[in-house]
């Protein structure tokens, strides 16, 4: 045979494969009779729509490769080139939770004594996880649905991660609509938060010349400030905070008063989601042109920050309570928790997003060295931006005349009060508060479009027949983030904010944990460590070093299952203000957590329970035979498809290429096998 190896292994035996068709070498050779190669034009199923082509990766799970002769449907698109990978990916993991999540756990785990434990989570947990989606991604150029070819049954895990990260994406969006208007805000000659005295503010508010607003009446008719608000005398406000809280956000005291849409919220929510879907409209072409700006002006506008944050009053107090390490917190278990649920939502690891990107690369890329880059980045953006919001945070303190702990809440509050109040002291204020949510906004944006391709990518390559033709995958995607916008829209009414926190709460913590651990799991030990070795050295040249084997089977594992542990025992319920929400909403949070975990007992048993027996159930443990690289010459499917046709409930399962060929050509199993590999191997056959 043309470019048919001398030998291969099947699942039993060891064989030489002659020239004249016969498998010699083994106790029950299988004879192949000679055949002539017969040229497939075209086999048709029910719908019409051709099911075969020999030469593609893009197949569902039933083994057969779906693409459509229509000349506007377009292949699997790549990246232009590696640059556009890599700042994808810094873009995807560098988002508003380096300015605000990740600074916030260390001002409330005591300052730097957080820098340790999240730096041993980083290289116990965030680094191999992440090296391991890359990987698995890039091998098998599949989304983080189709990538579960590998272990069907595990294909609820591709479940849970697309569907995480559509929730994220949704509310992620809500935030990027904050910034969007704060952005229209500072298009003024004074900013509106620079001082008291607005319709909107309190009796509570304190300017930094100490100027009150108390002879402010506030008749709900006409101030922005919400009817069901209470003023708390005794309290005392920024400007900036005020304007987030009364004005933008219009908040109500709790979540059982939502009140109504905030239109202003409302537009700008509608605008994110044009630019999102403008951007991928084309997929990773045009975004891979866009993250030259999304990844790199954030860099430019934290360091200019920088420089003017520890120019500030008081900046040096911040820094020294961010860098200085409060040891004995490292013996609070919450640290430890915190740090390793952090890992997670820095690399936006387990969301599917690394494996969908990946997956996009050339075959032979170096993996190893991109994971290296993109999270060494990542967690040093998260540690430089924990300086710059420190030092304002120093400098605020100074102010009111308080310890550094009690300046700010955490979450949003620290993007949209903390910095807004450092860039009203700055001079030419409005020049830098547009630089400013520029910048949070290509952060924002430049994950939001990771995540949200993530899904797209996801569905696509279960449906390549028919979201490939560029008329239905533009109709889908605009389908899909209309959607997306109206199921945004609870979350800018009044007592949006607090859905929010809600979502953000249930999302970043159990589900990515669940994953996570699984994920390790049914990689490391159900594919085979040997096997995913193996696929790293076809890649790269050179299997994984020890450290990574160890941290893949043993110690990663080890870690994420003792901190779901952990969470489960010290588990707190969602707050906001201080404020604990009513039991309804406790009960909406655990939904939300268990959404995405439900998916993958749920996908086991569905096919476990339509098929049945445990045959099949360790059958469909393995890899299935469309698993792999593109365009690589797979022989090993040689021997899964013979064995398909003695096996009618796993063909039943996952259907047989060959089945549907022989119904069609009258061939034997085994003469349409050897017809598939040469027809394979010498890429004469046209479909």
């Amino acid at each position: 045979m043309k470019n048919m190896p001398k030998s291969f292994e099947n699942g039993y035996e060891k064989g030489t494969c002659l020239d004249n068709g016969v498998v010699d070498g083994g106790e029950n050779p299988y004879l192949f009779p000679e055949v002539q190669v017969v040229e497939v034009k075209e086999i048709n199923g029910a719908n019409g729509d051709s099911q075969y082509e020999t030469n593609s990766q893009e197949s569902d799970e039933s083994g057969s490769n779906d693409i459509s002769t229509d000349l506007n449907e377009k292949p699997r698109a790549a990246w232009g080139g590696q640059m556009e990978f890599i700042l994808t990916m810094v873009g995807y993991a560098v988002g508003l939770g380096n300015v605000w999540r990740f600074p916030y756990l260390c001002y409330k785990n005591g300052g730097g004594a957080f820098l340790l434990p999240y730096t041993l989570m980083l290289a116990a947990v965030g680094l191999p996880l992440f090296y391991m989606e890359v990987g698995i991604g890039q091998f098998a150029s599949l989304g983080p649905l189709s990538m579960w070819r590998m272990n069907p049954l595990l294909k609820g895990l591709g479940y849970a991660m697309v569907i995480v990260s559509w929730l994220i994406g949704l509310y992620y969006n809500v935030v990027i609509s904050h910034v969007l208007y704060f952005l229209y805000a500072s298009f003024t000659t004074e900013l509106p938060w620079a001082s008291c005295g607005n319709d909107w503010n309190t009796i509570n508010c304190r300017d930094a010349n100490a100027k009150t607003v108390a002879n402010n009446t506030f008749s709900n008719t006409t101030t922005g400030v919400p009817a069901a608000m209470s003023l708390h005398t005794n309290t005392t406000r920024t400007p900036s905070e005020e304007f987030y809280r009364y004005h933008v956000l219009q908040q109500t005291d709790s979540i059982d008063d939502f009140g109504t849409i905030q239109w202003h919220l409302a537009l700008t929510l509608f605008i994110a989601w044009v630019v999102v879907f403008l951007v991928l409209l084309k997929g990773i072409k045009t975004l891979g042109k866009v993250v030259y700006f999304t990844a790199t002006f954030p860099y430019v506008m934290l360091t200019v920050l920088f420089i003017r944050g520890v120019t500030l009053p008081g900046a040096s107090v911040g820094i020294e309570y961010y860098l200085k390490p409060n040891f004995e917190r490292l013996l609070d278990p919450h640290v430890w928790s915190d740090a390793a649920t952090q890992i997670f939502y820095s690399l936006s690891a387990c969301t599917g997003g690394l494996i969908a990107m990946s997956s996009y690369n050339k075959f032979n890329n170096n993996c190893f060295r991109d994971s290296l880059i993109v999270c060494f980045v990542n967690c040093g953006t998260s540690v430089f931006a924990g300086l710059v919001i420190f030092s304002v945070l120093g400098f605020m303190a100074t102010e009111k005349g308080v310890d550094v702990s009690k300046v700010a809440d955490g979450g949003p509050g620290l993007a949209f009060v903390v910095y807004p109040e450092a860039l009203s002291r700055m001079p030419i204020a409005p020049m830098w508060s547009v630089f400013f949510f520029i910048m949070m906004a290509t952060l924002g944006f430049g994950s939001e479009f990771s995540y949200v391709e993530t899904f797209l990518c996801a569905i696509g390559d279960e449906f390549p027949q028919f979201l490939r033709i560029r008329k239905n995958n533009i109709i889908f995607r605009a389908v899909m983030l209309g959607s997306a916008f109206l199921l945004g829209l609870p979350m800018v009414c009044n007592g949006g904010i607090y859905l929010l926190n809600i979502v953000d709460f249930s999302v970043g913590g159990f589900p990515l944990l669940v994953v996570g651990l699984l994920e390790l799991v049914g990689i490391s030990w159900i594919y085979g460590m040997d096997k995913y070795s193996e696929n790293v050295q076809m890649m790269i040249g050179s299997r994984p070093g020890k450290y990574w084997i160890i941290c893949w089977k043993f110690l990663s594992p080890f870690i994420i299952a003792l901190t779901i542990i952990l969470n489960i025992a010290m588990y707190k319920e969602p707050t906001m203000d201080d404020k604990k929400y009513p039991a309804w909403a406790n009960s909406l949070a655990w939904l939300i957590s268990m959404f995405p975990i439900v998916a993958i007992p749920a996908w086991f048993l569905y096919k476990y329970c339509t098929v049945g027996g445990f045959e099949v159930l360790r059958e469909n443990m393995k890899p299935l035979p469309s698993f792999g690289p593109v365009k690589e010459k797979r022989y090993a499917e040689m021997e899964a498809e013979i064995k398909n046709h003695f096996n009618p409930a796993f063909t039943r399962l996952m259907g047989s290429q060959v089945s549907n060929t022989t119904s069609s050509t009258e061939f034997s199993p085994q003469s349409s096998t050897l017809n598939l590999i040469k027809s394979r191997s010498s890429g004469e056959s046209n479909v």
